[in-house]
C-alpha cells in the first residue's frame, strides 16, 4: 500500500509549502529555466503569493509577467523565495507537465505570463 495523506493534512501541507514563498523581501518569483539551469524568464509573485489552501490545493494570486525574457527553451521552473531559495521545483512543457505553456521556446525580449498557477500537495 502506498503512503497517502488525508485531505486535511494535504491542505496543511499545501499552506506550509506556499507560505514559504512569502518569508523574504522582495516577493517570490517563478523562474523558468533551460534543462541546464540557465534562466529563461522570471515572473514575480504577489505577496502573499497564494491564497489559503483548500482540499490540498492553493491557487496563486496575481503573477506579474516578465516583459523582457532572456529567451531559450524552458523545460523546468522553480518557485523561489525573494531571497532566491527554491521552494518548489516543476517540470515545464506543452502537455503532461507541472506547468503548461503554449510554447516552451521563448524568444529574447518576449513577454512571458502565467494566467493561473495551482499548487497541489501530494496525496
Amino acid at each position: 500500500m502506498a503512503v497517502t495523506h488525508p485531505t486535511a493534512v494535504r491542505t496543511l501541507m499545501a499552506d506550509l509549502v506556499v507560505d514559504q514563498l512569502d518569508l523574504d523581501t522582495p516577493a517570490g518569483t517563478v523562474v523558468f529555466q533551460t534543462s541546464g539551469g540557465t534562466t529563461v524568464a522570471t515572473l514575480t509573485l504577489s505577496k502573499p503569493a497564494f491564497g489559503a489552501a483548500s482540499n490540498g490545493q492553493a491557487s496563486a494570486a496575481t503573477i506579474t509577467a516578465d516583459p523582457s525574457a532572456v529567451g531559450g527553451v524552458t523545460t523546468k521552473a522553480e518557485l523561489r523565495r525573494g531571497s532566491g531559495t527554491p521552494i518548489v521545483l516543476c517540470s515545464v512543457g506543452t502537455s503532461g507537465a507541472d506547468i503548461i505553456l503554449n510554447n516552451t521556446t521563448i524568444t529574447a525580449g518576449q513577454t512571458v505570463a502565467l494566467t493561473s498557477l495551482t499548487y497541489t500537495a501530494p496525496a
